[in-house]
């Protein structure tokens, strides 16, 4: 799932990049950096225009856009079922996440996820440009995979080992910049995505394995974050640890709480159970 600079210099044909860096608190910051200069031949993945839906009643800050407009996007960047497709942003990882989990939840299984993201690129020396690359439309068919996704009604159920992706002081409730009431999810713990990146680069399998020590291998595992983006780079880290029964909740906290009806919690659950 993760490749590294090096190996994606090295490939001449049949992949496609797409740099996904993006900036929550100015929603115009990626594509300006991407107009400034980007991976040669990368294409712009916008977080709200491509990587997300219309916001409604329902579906959280950023609920999954229309699969077959998702499909049409992706057939005009030149994507085909044959392709290799490998992801970037600034080194987060979760917006490029947010791509890798779309791909994958249509069915696409050669996605990856390019390790330190941009900055690594060019700390490596490689070439970048301000040249956006032609479109080059292919044919894409999607197989939805609903064994990655799961419904608030399941979330509400309490049956699966619920994972909360946020920093720890929203999941304590010590700050909600962005949702109606602080808290998370209640029987939800905490394993804050960005532990599983040390300085923008993927923490090996051991240490992924290490984050999720006691949550069984065959437990059913719901991730979610704060809009279904954050959660996707622990979904990864979860793979790369052995776990198969792992889905996004795409609606997230957000969805959650935007109902007074919900109960919401502020303790801390430890991973463990003690």
């Amino acid at each position: 799932m993760i490749v590294t600079a090096e190996w994606l210099n090295n490939q001449k044909k049949d992949v496609v990049v797409f740099d996904c860096r993006f900036n929550l608190a100015d929603p115009q910051e990626g594509a300006a950096l991407y107009e400034k200069n980007h991976i040669p031949g990368a294409f712009y993945a916008h977080l709200d225009h491509h990587l997300s839906g219309e916001k409604g009643k329902m579906g959280g800050r950023h609920p999954l856009p229309d699969m077959l407009e998702f499909k049409a996007f992706m057939e005009s960047c030149g994507v085909s079922n044959n392709s290799t497709v490998v992801a970037y942003d600034d080194g987060v990882s979760m917006f490029a996440g947010r791509l890798w989990w779309l791909l994958s939840y249509a069915g696409h299984q050669k996605v990856h996820i390019l390790d330190g993201g941009f900055d690594e690129w060019v700390a490596k020396g490689f070439p970048v440009t301000a040249e956006t690359p032609k479109p080059s439309f292919a044919s894409f068919d999607i197989e939805l995979q609903p064994n990655m996704r799961a419904s608030i009604e399941e979330v509400e159920k309490g049956k699966a080992r619920l994972i909360d992706s946020r920093a720890p002081e929203r999941y304590l409730g010590l700050t909600e910049p962005l949702d109606r009431v602080p808290g998370h999810i209640p029987g939800a713990v905490n394993c804050f995505f960005a532990e599983g990146l040390k300085e923008s680069r993927w923490k090996n399998e051991d240490e992924q394995k290490a984050r999720f020590r006691g949550i069984k291998q065959n437990e059913p595992v719901i991730v979610y974050c704060g809009s279904g983006v954050s959660a996707t780079p622990n979904i990864i880290a979860l793979k790369m640890a052995g776990y198969t029964n792992v889905k996004l909740y795409p609606g997230s906290y957000s969805e959650w709480s935007s109902d007074p009806s919900r109960p919401i919690e502020t303790e801390r659950r430890n991973i463990d159970g003690k």
